[in-house]
Parts: C-alpha cells; sequence; structure tokens
C-alpha cells in the first residue's frame, strides 16, 4: 500500500481531501493524518504555509507528505482575511471567525470574495506546491449546514445557494480545494508510480 501522509489536525479538511483524492487516485494510495506537531505556520501566502506544513508532516515520518493551506480572501477588506482565515478572531473558532466577517461587512455593498487554496507535495523526490480559487461573492447571513468555516456565507459564481448547501460530493467537484487536489494527483501519481 502507498502511503501518503496528510498534514493536518482538521478533521473536515481530512475528510474533504480523503474523499476528492480517493476518487482520483484510486484504493492504491492511503491516506493517514499526520501524528506530528503543528508547525508555526509563518508564511506570508498560502504556498508558503502549505510548504511549511508539508515538510514538517515529511521531516517528522519519513513519507510523502501533502498538506493545504486555505482561506477566503474578500476584495472589500483588501484580501482579509487570507491567510489568517482559521485564525481571524480572538477565539479561532468557525463560528467566531465568521461572525467577525460578518460583522466587518456590514453595510459593505462589494460583496466578492474568493476561497484559495495551496496544496503542497513533499517527497524524496522534491517539492511541488500547485492553487486554486473559488469566486463568489458574501451573504449577509449564514445559510446551510454542511460544510465548515465560512462555507454558510459564501455564494460560489454560477451557484445559486452557498457553499454549506452543497452535498459532499458536490463540494469536493466545485471547491478551490478540489480544484487544488485535482492539480497536484499527477504528481503523487507520478512519485508512485517512479519510485515503484
Amino acid at each position: 500500500m502507498n502511503t501518503v501522509v496528510v498534514a493536518t489536525h482538521n478533521s473536515h479538511k481530512l475528510t474533504e481531501i480523503s474523499l476528492t483524492l480517493t476518487a482520483l487516485l484510486g484504493p492504491d494510495i492511503k491516506l493517514v493524518q499526520t501524528d506530528g506537531k503543528a508547525p508555526v505556520e509563518d508564511g506570508e501566502s498560502f504556498e508558503e504555509n502549505a510548504l511549511i506544513k508539508a515538510r514538517a508532516a515529511f521531516r517528522h515520518s519519513g513519507r510523502p507528505s501533502l498538506a493545504d493551506d486555505s482561506g477566503i480572501c474578500v476584495d472589500a477588506l483588501d484580501g482579509a482575511p487570507g491567510i489568517h482565515s482559521s485564525r481571524y478572531s480572538a477565539e479561532g473558532s468557525d463560528s467566531a471567525n465568521l461572525a467577525l466577517l460578518l460583522s466587518n461587512m456590514k453595510g459593505v455593498t462589494n460583496r466578492a470574495a474568493t476561497f484559495v487554496c495551496a496544496v503542497a507535495f513533499v517527497s524524496n523526490s522534491g517539492e511541488r506546491v500547485v492553487r486554486a480559487e473559488w469566486p463568489g461573492v458574501l451573504r449577509a447571513a449564514a445559510k446551510g449546514k454542511g460544510g465548515f468555516g465560512y462555507d454558510p456565507i459564501f455564494s460560489p459564481q454560477g451557484l445559486t445557494g452557498t457553499a454549506a448547501e452543497l452535498s459532499d460530493l458536490e463540494k469536493a467537484a466545485f471547491s478551490h480545494r478540489g480544484r487544488a487536489l485535482g492539480l497536484i494527483a499527477p504528481a503523487i501519481n507520478r512519485y508512485f508510480h517512479t519510485t515503484n
């Protein structure tokens, strides 16, 4: 069995990553969650932070490792919360982050926002980083029970509901994370086909 370590302690992310990569790579590649300590994410971009996490997992496990760094960038807030999306509020919980963003957007007419995801794959053969985006707009109130983070207030471009109203499979097909994983999957496939 070929194993990839997923550098996250977020169970929601792990579920989304597993759903997408299992569909893209097949059952011969096993995804396991890192048991290493989370590194300090002090990069200045999504790409830098994804690499920091993937490198840490690779150093800890000695196995090929994958990490994503993602967040929402709001036009009217000059791209905030951006790379600080998961730590936007003082509490840092999904509900507190969402409430703070809604508060900061009160009365703002430009609701354009983009979910961004960078995915890094690190192995003894090298490093690869990809980036994908999911444009849309912010709603004034939360709607939907699915997803996590800012999903309940994000309406993707071309869709009528919020990301939290999509099924897991629909979100995997449309989202920033799903798109980025689709871009990184060939590099993972190449790694296992050239090393085995």
